[in-house]
């Protein structure tokens, strides 16, 4: 970690040496909060954070960081009253009840500079009725990481369509193990499997029809969807007592084989090398074909940074997002974190992770990219 923290030091420097002379008159107090809570993250966090209060003499920036779980029930009373002037959220549908509710500030005009033209393509995931209310700074695809060496002990291939899904997950049962684990504890975990089954069954549209309210839960597609999310239920391919665990506190499952698969985001890739898993051991595919007249959607949420319609500084909370924005940072943050940027000019030529070079191609190859 000092070595990443030496490295994003020098990165900021020469990522801010054009943009100190355009905000070198900011002054006041900068309050920040983040939910980029576990260790690593959290560091590059604050050493971003104080590199800029560094470079803005009149500036004190605060910032404070919450649990990633908490936030998402304290965001809307934080943004109401004493407001922050920048938040961590989500793109896409996760921050339009925020933008509805005049909590989020339109910062259009700053998508009109230049150095935005590299993040064109997760414009529209930013956009609500015609302005943009944030700027994107990674997002990160989803799949079923598993464990390689238990595949390979029981002589199955990583499943193309769902009947094949349906089959390698009874051969694992037959060997004692579960299929899969998940820690619903919070509930954003299943959210992924209904992605998943419900795009894989009835297609994007349908989906987002779903989503925005445009369709009944009742209505027999929906139903279908289940069906088959049941089929894998009843015959015992998940944990039990999953809503006891976190999505951390699941894994072990897999860590230790009891389980042979995790739906989840690439995040977790560092924690199952973490624990122990090796490039030998640890793998992951897309999520397979249900209906095959429908396209393939996949789940590559986009994290942003906002600023609060409330807050005291707007000038300097513009500042610091277009910083974190910036070429520089979104390489930091790929080269160290490992997370995919959203600009187009970020080098991606150095990325020697495999699952991170899938990952990147998964979502090119995608027909529809799902906020999640």
């Amino acid at each position: 970690m000092f070595q990443k923290l030496t490295k994003l030091t020098t990165a900021l420097a020469l990522s801010t040496a054009v943009a100190v002379p355009a905000f070198a008159e900011l002054s006041g107090t900068l309050r920040i909060t983040s939910d980029m809570s576990n260790p690593a993250p959290r560091a590059v966090m604050e050493k971003m954070a104080s590199d800029f209060d560094a470079m803005h003499p009149n500036l004190s920036v605060e910032l404070t960081v919450v649990d990633r779980e908490a936030w998402k029930t304290q965001i809307r009373n934080a943004l109401s009253a004493n407001a922050p002037d920048v938040v961590n959220w989500y793109a896409a549908t996760r921050m339009t009840p925020y933008v509805d509710a005049g909590l989020f500030m339109d910062i259009s005009d700053l998508w009109s500079e230049p150095e935005m033209a590299a993040l064109a393509s997760t414009k529209g995931a930013m956009t609500l009725d015609g302005k943009q209310w944030g700027v994107p700074y990674t997002y990160y695809q989803w799949g079923v990481y598993y464990r390689k060496d238990i595949f390979e002990e029981l002589g199955l291939s990583e499943p193309k369509t769902w009947a094949e899904e349906l089959s390698n997950c009874q051969a694992i049962i037959d060997s004692g193990r579960k299929c899969y684990t998940i820690g619903s504890k919070y509930l954003w975990t299943a959210g992924g499997w209904f992605d998943y089954i419900n795009s894989r069954t009835n297609g994007y549209d349908f989906h987002i029809q779903l989503a925005n309210g445009e369709v009944a839960w009742t209505d027999d597609r929906v139903r279908a969807t289940f069906a088959n999310w049941r089929q894998l239920i009843d015959m015992g391919g998940f944990i039990e007592d999953h809503q006891s665990y976190s999505w951390q506190e699941a894994m072990p499952f897999m860590i230790d084989g009891k389980a042979a698969a995790y739906l989840m985001g690439n995040f977790s890739v560092a924690a199952f090398r973490d624990g122990g898993l090796t490039d030998d051991q640890l793998d992951f595919y897309q999520f397979p074909v249900i209906n095959p007249d429908v396209p393939i959607g996949e789940d590559a949420p986009t994290d942003g940074w906002f600023l609060g319609a409330n807050g005291a500084n707007p000038e300097g909370a513009q500042a610091f997002i277009s910083f974190l924005g910036s070429a520089e940072v979104q390489q930091l943050f790929l080269d160290e974190m490992g997370r995919l940027p959203t600009r187009t000019d970020v080098d991606l030529s150095g990325i020697e992770d495999p699952l991170t070079i899938r990952g990147i191609e998964l979502v090119q190859s995608a027909d529809q990219v799902l906020q999640f």
